[in-house]
């Protein structure tokens, strides 16, 4: 059976968000600007902590973390939504006018959660605070919006608010801080085969770095924070790539003990975690450290990327997954069922509203949808880079 390449997904992301900034996005010139400034301003820090930190088996204490002095007291849980019915929005997208009150409207319609990006594939973190000192002295904190006025907007339209954060894959900080990158064998930082440098599995100044902008959020009013790219590479020169630190453990368990570490931080605040994985995860192990049972004890919710145009022909005997939306939701999340058995994590995927071959419409959100639902999930997300959703998706 032919396999399936899970870093299409990624490749499309980045040329779909690449086209939509170049059409819709305003003030290039500004941002430009901006960039350059900021760039001038992180090589000041270039030589700054660039000597990794031995990792060690368990978690750090919260003696070496950065979070302030005073622990903030226990917040009072917003609830969940009896399910998860949302959609995703770029940090580009909130730099528009009038935007996100588009995406508020969708309440009624029968929205219940709205996603919103903290930390991009880029690098890029969507505001500046206190609670991230190192985001804003290396310059990746931007002014994409206020984001304790986007959470009190959010909220008085009744939605749950769920805030990405984008971990490993990170250009930004791996340009700025060398010495936090996976290390390429013959000298300088690792790439992969998109040139896109990574962090360190194994360093914990690149947990803090990732756990400080999800607290950030946290203390601005976000719900729930959502791990992206929490992963080991997939694709570039593996071989070639030297990880200092690095523990003699399985990959998941790697994993496990970063989300372990950030429920430390985040659950105080009263936020809650998950983490976004392949579609394929709980079907076989990709040698990538997602393996949803290992990862589930420290999760709230589990969202796993069940986007039928990312399924190889063949996959779960379907001859054309992208053209069997249901069939090939329904086969994902049975086996991811089957991995969560006994365990309270949420069960809420990632559906396909955009078109990569097979034109999508509502009929094939729809499938996906019942398909889900057949399944017991929690909910559902919709996907699509330029954020446009077809009407109807999120209908109860």
């Amino acid at each position: 059976m032919l396999q399936p390449d899970p870093n299409e997904r990624f490749r499309m992301r980045r040329q779909r968000a690449r086209r939509h900034r170049a059409v819709r996005r305003t003030g290039a010139l500004a941002v430009v600007a901006v960039t350059a400034a900021v760039l001038a301003l992180g090589a000041r820090f270039l030589n700054e902590e660039d000597h990794p930190a031995p990792s060690t088996a368990a978690a750090p204490s919260s003696s070496t973390t950065t979070a302030p002095e005073t622990a903030a007291p226990a917040a009072e849980r917003r609830d969940v939504p009896g399910e998860i019915r949302g959609v995703h929005v770029t940090m580009a997208l909130m730099t528009l006018p009038g935007k996100l009150d588009e995406y508020l409207k969708l309440a009624k319609d029968g929205a219940t959660a709205i996603e919103i990006d903290v930390k991009d594939e880029n690098g890029d973190v969507a505001f500046s605070s206190p609670y991230a000192p190192l985001a804003t002295r290396i310059g990746t904190a931007r002014d994409y919006y206020r984001a304790k006025a986007v959470a009190r907007k959010v909220h008085a339209a009744g939605l749950y608010l769920i805030g990405r954060v984008v971990v490993f894959e990170d250009p930004a900080l791996t340009s700025r801080k060398p010495g936090f990158a996976i290390r390429h064998r013959n000298g300088g930082i690792w790439t992969n085969s998109g040139g896109l440098g990574w962090s360190n599995q194994y360093d914990e100044r690149v947990w803090d770095y990732n756990v400080d902008i999800a607290e950030a959020a946290a203390r601005a009013g976000f719900d729930e924070i959502m791990f992206d790219y929490i992963r080991f590479p997939t694709d570039g020169p593996i071989e070639d790539a030297v990880w200092p630190g690095k523990v003699n453990e399985r990959k998941g368990e790697t994993l496990a003990r970063f989300l372990a570490y950030a429920r430390q931080r985040l659950e105080p605040l009263g936020t809650r975690i998950g983490a976004a994985v392949f579609g394929l995860a709980a079907t076989r192990d990709l040698g990538i450290g997602q393996r949803p049972r290992m990862l589930a004890p420290y999760l709230d919710s589990i969202y796993p990327m069940v986007y039928p145009s990312h399924y190889t022909p063949g996959e779960y005997n379907i001859a054309n997954p992208d053209a069997s939306p249901g069939a090939t939701v329904t086969m994902s999340l049975r086996y991811f069922r089957q991995a969560l058995r006994g365990m309270p994590t949420r069960l809420v995927p990632w559906l396909q509203d955009f078109t990569l071959g097979h034109r999508y419409t509502l009929t094939d959100v729809q499938a996906q949808v019942a398909a889900a639902r057949r399944l017991q999930s929690s909910g559902y997300l919709l996907w699509n880079a330029g954020g446009v959703y077809t009407d109807g998706g999120v209908a109860p």
